[in-house]
């Protein structure tokens, strides 16, 4: 019988989404599933993104430009603009989805055998990119006692070896929802300088800032054009993760050129969700004003109920839609399984993410879950509270 790749052998499961088939037995069986497990926002879509399609008289559905249109990336630039990101839209290369892009970085920057430090907990993706890339990551560990922030620099200096070839980070984090700080990003800008990398910024929830504090993307940063790489998508700002839109961003023009013959080996990026992506950005300010308000008043209703549940622990993030909590259990996986499969409090469960997934190191993070807080405030209290009543009857 022909065999299948190690590679193939050596890819993760979606720590996200391997507990789907038990969460669709439960619902067989005619339990209500309360889903913390997904970054899948219940925010509508802005009307202006699916007005764009509805009436769009298209009579050839045909390729885009490799890159994607220019008048697609001539609006993203202004965009950035508007951020106090000064780039042109020849920096930027439209992809599908972020995953696309960060596949595309991968694969232009690094060859197999190449490292890349990536602060854990991370988004669980990055494993699967950097094994179809044949790289490896070399981790960090944040800790839930400093709110995920980032460790110190020193601990970084360690793991750069003459492999390495990249710093990753996301900002705001997927799964912790930190808020990297100015200096914080400045003091790895410094590194990456010092030792002749690059420094991917993943900063997909770039909108999603709380507390009165501002995202600060590595593209503020003056001097280091050749270094930084940012990686944005539409998914979450317009709650269109079904476009599977995203770009690629840098100044780099050897990293630019190369990841554009990536692109022109899958031909283009979904040009429907192009025109979508680009009426989006008339979106008015006031609709980010309103999530992010609805997000904070989600995200301390989650903290304040969760912080009700005897020998919980959770960091309070300050950006994205996505808290680590740490449960008096000894495997979170096992506890995931259970309350899709054998638990339910007047008829509900709830799907969490176990945190494991997140985590390179082996045996770190086997007592944590990843909970996204994107249902109604409601939803979320009775969730919590289900997860209060698992706890009492839960046995490793």
């Amino acid at each position: 019988m022909p065999s299948i790749s190690q590679k193939g052998r050596n890819m993760p499961q979606s720590p996200i989404r391997k507990l789907v088939p038990f969460a669709e037995q439960a619902e067989a069986e005619g339990k209500s599933v309360y889903y913390l497990n997904i970054g899948q926002p219940d925010i509508k879509t802005p009307q202006v993104a699916l007005k764009a399609v509805k009436e769009n008289d298209i009579e050839i559905l045909s390729y885009s430009r490799s890159e994607g249109s220019d008048a697609y990336r001539k609006k993203i630039a202004a965009y950035y603009d508007s951020h106090n990101i000064d780039v042109s839209h020849t920096d930027i290369i439209v992809t599908t989805g972020a995953s696309e892009a960060i596949a595309f970085v991968f694969n232009s920057i690094m060859d197999p055998g190449n490292e890349v430090v990536i602060c854990e907990p991370f988004y669980a993706n990055y494993t699967a990119f950097a094994n179809g890339t044949g790289i490896e990551i070399k981790p960090i560990i944040s800790r839930i006692e400093d709110d995920f922030a980032l460790p110190p620099i020193e601990e970084f200096e360690k793991l750069i070896t003459s492999k390495t070839k990249a710093i990753l980070i996301c900002n705001p984090g997927n799964p912790t929802g930190y808020l990297y700080s100015k200096d914080e990003i400045e003091q790895l800008a410094q590194l990456v300088k010092k030792h002749d990398l690059f420094l991917i910024s993943d900063e997909v929830y770039r909108e999603f800032a709380y507390d009165g504090l501002s995202h600060y993307s590595i593209l503020e940063l003056e001097g280091l054009d050749e270094h930084t790489i940012m990686i944005d998508s539409v998914s979450k700002r317009y709650s269109m993760c079904g476009a599977r839109i995203g770009c690629l961003v840098t100044r780099n023009q050897s990293v630019r050129h190369t990841a554009l013959k990536f692109a022109q080996a899958r031909l283009s990026p979904p040009t429907y969700a192009q025109i979508a992506s680009e009426a989006a950005l008339n979106t008015p300010q006031s609709y980010f004003e309103d999530v992010k308000k609805e997000y904070v008043e989600r995200r301390n209703t989650l903290i304040s109920e969760l912080n009700t549940i005897e020998g919980v622990r959770v960091a309070t993030p300050k950006g994205a839609f996505y808290c680590i909590v740490e449960l008096p259990v000894k495997n979170s996986d096992h506890f995931a399984q259970w309350l899709l499969e054998s638990f339910s409090f007047e008829n509900e469960t709830v799907m969490v993410a176990p945190a494991a997934g997140f985590y390179s190191t082996p045996n770190v993070g086997l007592n944590q879950i990843r909970i996204a807080y994107v249902l109604k405030k409601e939803r979320l209290i009775k969730a919590v509270n289900i997860l209060k009543e698992a706890l009492k009857v839960y046995k490793d």
